[in-house]
């Protein structure tokens, strides 16, 4: 599978990096041309359909589409985090009608859970739900959610307008009424993905749709899986960085020899080829521990006193700074060029520091990894 994905990387991605970074249209035509292969939403389990790869193996992949175009990459696998918490929490019959379509239709999944004032305290989320007979009717603004405008189904974190305690996460199709698209946003990098912020207004959907259990816990287990390919995409950007390092180092002349041939340059690749051998095994090794969890006969219950993994957040922190500090060196190795646009290393630079960024930025992930694993267990919050 992974030689099929590296195929599709180099034929539709990878060649294409002008019109990935122009903010293009969604779905792209290459978001098609995935699901063409065989390889779209390649993670959901076989009894859906799908192929069921599992998330160490979706390290190594997410590399190598992240290695063509992180954007595109990104664009392609968050529908791990609806769906994780859709296979897990969401009654049967609901999880296996939307599964059974993404994994036949190639489709997407957004999540509504940001908001501009609750920021990363999610428990300030301020969108509410109320129940009306067999329906919910859920009302709210939403900050940034990627893959909005062409989802199938998003699924919004919402609290019960009854209860200010008790949050839920319910699932909206895209065609619900009452489900607006406010505006796409302009990002300064990840352009080949698209990200939206999304209004809802008193959408009813059947409270069917409501998943099971406290939805800001739902979220967490889910950001487990979206925030360790998060941060394989580094591994796939910090690979680029390194092969065009290389290819210009073969042609570039210092005092009279080839750059490949400097013991600096040496030096500095030799340090590259570090930073992305850990980042991988950082990954595999928090994907290996989700994987096992996820293996489980009934994985909910074990997942739900864990939460957040703490080889989640460290993969996803470690990333997010290796690949800047890969970032860092491979700009500095074209000089001038690596600050400007005609360059590929510059739209390399702009990808990289998403990663330290998105579900969670490294001052909010200390925070996790010091209240939920330094602190005593007796006063932890």
């Amino acid at each position: 599978m992974l030689d099929r994905v590296r195929a599709f990387a180099d034929a539709e991605i990878t060649p294409r990096s002008d019109y990935f970074d122009s903010l293009p249209e969604a779905p792209t035509v290459a978001t098609a041309r995935l699901h063409e292969a065989g390889l779209a939403n390649w993670w959901i389990p076989s009894r859906y359909g799908g192929i069921g790869a599992d998330l160490e193996e979706s390290v190594d992949i997410v590399s190598e589409l992240a290695y063509g175009d992180a954007g595109f990459a990104f664009g392609s696998f968050l529908s791990i985090l609806g769906t994780t918490m859709l296979r897990l929490c969401g009654e049967e019959p609901l999880a296996r009608t939307h599964l059974e379509a993404l994994a036949a239709g190639g489709g997407s999944c957004g999540i509504l859970a940001s908001e501009e004032q609750a920021g990363s305290e999610l428990g300030r989320i301020a969108a509410r739900f109320t129940h009306d007979g067999d329906q919910v009717v859920i009302s709210g603004d939403k900050y940034f959610a990627t893959n909005a405008d062409a989802a199938d189904l998003l699924l919004a974190v919402a609290r019960d307008a009854d209860d200010d305690a008790d949050f839920r996460v319910v699932l909206v199709p895209r065609d619900t009424p009452g489900v607006e698209i406010v505006k796409r946003w302009d990002m300064v990098g990840m352009r080949g993905s698209a990200t939206y912020q999304a209004r809802l207004r008193d959408c009813a959907v059947p409270a069917a749709h409501v998943l099971r259990g406290n939805g800001l816990r739902n979220l967490e287990i889910g950001l487990n899986a979206s925030r360790i390919l998060i941060a394989a995409t580094a591994i796939g950007l910090a690979r680029r960085v390194r092969d065009l390092s290389m290819e210009y180092a073969a042609v570039k002349q210092v005092k009279g020899s080839a750059l490949t041939g400097n013991a600096v340059f040496a030096g500095k690749l030799g340090q590259i080829e570090m930073l992305i051998d850990v980042m991988r095994n950082q990954c595999r090794a928090a994907a290996a521990e989700f994987d096992r969890y996820m293996a489980a006969p009934d994985p909910l219950p074990s997942l739900y006193r864990t939460g957040t993994l703490r080889s989640a957040l460290a993969a996803k922190m470690y990333c997010g700074q290796a690949g800047w500090q890969v970032a860092t060196i491979g700009s500095e190795m074209f000089g001038g060029l690596g600050y400007t646009h005609d360059h590929p290393i510059g739209k390399l630079v702009r990808d990289l520091r998403y990663v330290g960024l998105v579900e969670g930025g490294d001052d909010v992930v200390r925070d996790l990894l010091y209240s939920r694993f330094v602190v005593p267990a007796g006063k932890r919050r």
